[in-house]
């Protein structure tokens, strides 16, 4: 049958070897994960506790090792970022395996059986933990969304791929910026008793830490990093007003 003018019957080609090397590389997709990791919490704890001096204090406070327990504590609180985040490294993994031959292309019941197999179990997994954090219905969108995405990097379809880069480069990092500038702590804000000399006071912390019995934090009262004990959960994350 003879195809009209403008018209596609058929979906676009595989992805060529450039695309390729570039899914192997990790493709815009790694390069943006890596530097949201970095610069996110940096911005987060900057803005939440006031400014440069004071974030360095967090960040000596919480020490290296607990760095990324910032990024971790946004994506556990923000169904969108976190959500969204899944989606991407879901399709970034797959993007990275494929274009390394794990995903098979040829025919054949078995191949046909392993590659619906790989496209599936991650984003059944991101689903499952999206499911648990958020909600089903978060977890239900999340596996959807990222298995759509899959599916594009093993058919070529240009409108998977071009939903891929525009949750990418521009949905995950408004997210996540906004996620920094909302004047939410990353964790628990607790109700601590603080010895200051020799008498106690009632102060507000942002824990960064546990030491024993007590709670290494970032004071709101006195902006400084103190050790607190009898501590409780004030049962709200909001420190200041957001950004915008």
């Amino acid at each position: 049958m003879a195809r009209m003018p403008g018209t596609a019957v058929h979906d676009a080609p595989p992805p060529t070897p450039q695309e390729q090397a570039l899914d192997r590389k990790g493709g815009p997709g790694h390069t943006l994960l890596m530097a949201l990791a970095l610069a996110i919490p940096t911005v987060k704890v900057a803005y939440t506790v006031g400014g440069g001096e004071p974030a360095r204090d967090v960040f000596v406070g919480m020490e290296l090792g607990n760095w990324p327990d910032v990024l971790i504590g946004m994506l556990l609180t923000e169904p969108a970022l976190g959500s969204v985040f899944g989606v991407v490294v879901s399709r970034v993994v797959f993007a990275l395996f494929a274009a390394r031959g794990s995903v098979p292309n040829g025919g054949g019941v078995a191949q046909a059986a392993r590659r619906v197999a790989l496209t599936l179990v991650n984003p059944v997994a991101v689903g499952i933990i999206a499911a648990c954090f958020y909600g089903p219905w978060w977890g239900l969108g999340t596996a959807v969304v990222a298995y759509a995405l899959r599916l594009g990097v093993v058919s070529g379809r240009r409108w998977e791929q071009g939903l891929s880069l525009l949750l990418t480069v521009v949905v995950l990092p408004l997210l996540a910026f906004g996620s920094a500038l909302d004047g939410k702590a990353w964790t628990s804000v607790l109700e601590c008793q603080v010895q200051e000399g020799t008498r106690n006071t009632s102060q507000q912390l942002i824990e960064l830490g546990r030491k024993g019995n007590g709670v290494v934090g970032w004071s709101l009262d006195t902006e400084e990093v103190v050790n607190g004990a009898g501590c409780v959960d004030t049962g709200s994350l909001r420190v200041r007003s957001a950004w915008w």
